[in-house]
């Protein structure tokens, strides 16, 4: 491997997190584009990506990048209840199968061990957070037209 490979492959390890108000605006149009593809042009469904909890104070972005921009995202939020929750997650196409979400989930959870996390995971995925010790915490409900399901993995 190059000196150059080596580079790009340490850069794509780096598990980047930053508040809203410390992106830089060519970094945060990255961010959101790739959830937009991925939830509302590739998923087909047409809801407001944008809800107003990503510039809150408690919430973080987190993300991996290659040169082609971010890999993989997904955010963290602070709920009333002072549980985080995580959400947005979501995987560059031409990114899948590496293991990159799964990546920034333990490296979430591993930041605050101690901590309550909740998510609403697509149901065809819960078996991905199972394996990370959320378990199923309410009944399936329908969200922009996805079966979802309510988890929570208690400290």
């Amino acid at each position: 491997m190059s000196a150059v490979e080596d580079a790009i492959g340490a850069a794509a390890d780096v598990v980047h997190r930053a508040r809203w108000s410390d992106l830089d605006p060519l970094t945060l149009h990255d961010l959101l584009r790739l959830r937009v593809d991925v939830f509302v042009v590739e998923q087909q469904c047409p809801y407001p990506e944008l809800d107003g909890r990503d510039p809150q104070p408690g919430t973080e972005h987190v993300w991996l990048a290659d040169d082609g921009g971010p890999t993989a995202y997904l955010r963290v939020l602070v709920e009333p209840d002072g549980a985080r929750r995580i959400g947005r997650v979501c995987t560059r196409a031409d990114a899948r199968g590496r293991g990159l979400a799964g990546r920034l989930v333990d490296a979430v959870l591993a930041e605050a061990p101690g901590a309550r996390f909740v998510l609403d995971a697509q149901s065809y995925i819960a078996g991905f957070y199972s394996t990370r010790g959320f378990t199923v915490s309410g009944p399936q409900f329908v969200e922009d037209g996805i079966p979802h399901v309510p988890m929570t993995r208690e400290p």
